[in-house]
């Protein structure tokens, strides 16, 4: 694939995002958690992660868009029930066709729970983006009740979803492929790791339990 910024051109990136914003804002009642405030954030940190790993910029960019709109689709999905929403919202943008199947595939290439150490520059700028969104010291204090009430999960399945998915990339050094963010971001990521595996835990005390139960 090219390595140039405009495999996405001006046009095309804004109309794609006008799509995916009137989405976001349409539908804001189902998407408290994967809402425009998560599209744009990841958005303009994959582009960031872009330009400094040497990744097509704009390609990162338009999968940022659409990297989540399996969960218009269907509740609780993986990436891969959005692709043909996600291929419809980019062709009706103009988006090539081969730059259409390229950002496809690299929103289930960066996904979490499949993800690996090799994937391509692309989707480690894109991976690394929505990763950092998971790890904010800041998101399960004030967006988890939203993920819990967008995808219908309880608070135990959330819990085992994180430490399930992301402890083992954790661990094997690769939770961030960019140095830069590992090295000012690693520690919000134990930190919430940490707090996660402690929630799963305290799920197992009766007490706990009934205190859950009563404040429903």
């Amino acid at each position: 694939m090219s390595t140039s910024d405009d495999a996405v051109p001006a046009k095309a990136m804004a109309e794609v995002e006008g799509r995916v914003r009137t989405l976001c804002l349409r539908h804001a009642e189902r998407l408290p958690f994967h809402g425009w405030h998560h599209v744009s954030f990841v958005r303009d940190k994959a582009a960031e992660f872009a330009r400094c790993n040497g990744a097509e910029v704009s390609v990162v960019r338009a999968a940022a868009l659409v990297h989540d709109v399996n969960y218009l689709v269907r509740r609780n999905s993986a990436a891969a029930e959005g692709s043909g929403l996600r291929r419809a919202i980019l062709a009706g943008a103009g988006v090539t066709p081969s730059v259409i199947d390229w950002v496809d595939a690299l929103v289930d290439e960066a996904e979490m729970r499949t993800r690996h150490r090799d994937i391509s520059l692309e989707a480690q700028a894109l991976s690394d983006a929505d990763t950092l969104f998971k790890a904010l010291p800041v998101t399960p204090v004030v967006l988890a009740h939203r993920y819990l009430a967008e995808n219908g999960v309880s608070l135990r399945e959330l819990a085992d979803k994180i430490v399930g998915e992301q402890r083992g990339v954790h661990d094997s050094g690769f939770y961030f492929y960019s140095p830069a963010a590992a090295a000012s971001y690693s520690r919000w990521a134990t930190a919430n790791l940490e707090l996660w595996q402690c929630i799963r835990e305290s799920l197992d005390d009766p007490t706990v339990e009934r205190l859950l139960t009563a404040v429903g």
